[in-house]
């Protein structure tokens, strides 16, 4: 009997030492088709920070003014100016019960701004002196990504507030 030492039974492959041009091709038209779709909904992600950044705002305005209302009513403190109450330690001014704007430069002193927390990483203004509506922008350059917070305008009455703006206005 002869002895077969397996090389004529299974020949030695040698070790394949790279990728074919065709594996290199290929796997750049897949990185190419991923970058095309996924480009354009990264892109789209900072008008979606932008509607979402003011969403928060707005809960927080809103937020701010209820608890202050609600501090207002625990000290029965309702009158049409010239009242406080202190939240976390700050000075809140109101308007019948809630908290009030300031007109011009200093409407960042505004009841419901300190109400809110300050809200440092906003654009704020009003328009009038005698201003009862805050403006609260994104930023200076989207000046359609914006809510606004009216104070009350008399006795009994809640402040009003705009609705969120949605991705069109954030753009």
């Amino acid at each position: 009997m002869q002895q077969h030492n397996g090389s004529a039974l299974h020949p030695i492959r040698p070790l394949q030492a790279g990728f074919t041009m065709i594996e290199l091709i290929m796997v750049i038209v897949i990185l190419g088709i991923l970058a095309a779709v996924a480009l354009p909904r990264f892109y789209d992600l900072q008008t979606d920070a932008r509607v979402a950044k003011m969403q928060a705002a707005l809960g927080a305005v809103k937020s701010a003014s209820a608890i202050a209302h609600s501090g207002a009513l625990v000290s029965n403190k309702t009158a049409a100016s010239g009242e406080s109450i202190l939240m976390e330690g700050a000075t809140v001014n109101l308007v019948y019960g809630y908290p009030d704007v300031i007109a011009g430069a200093s409407a960042n002193t505004s009841g419901i701004v300190v109400a809110a927390g300050g809200l440092a990483d906003y654009d704020i203004t009003t328009t009038a002196a005698t201003a009862t509506v805050l403006t609260i922008q994104v930023d200076a350059t989207h000046t359609t990504c914006k809510i606004t917070y009216t104070e009350p305008a008399s006795a009994g009455a809640a402040p009003t507030f705009s609705a969120a703006p949605v991705s069109t206005d954030c753009d």
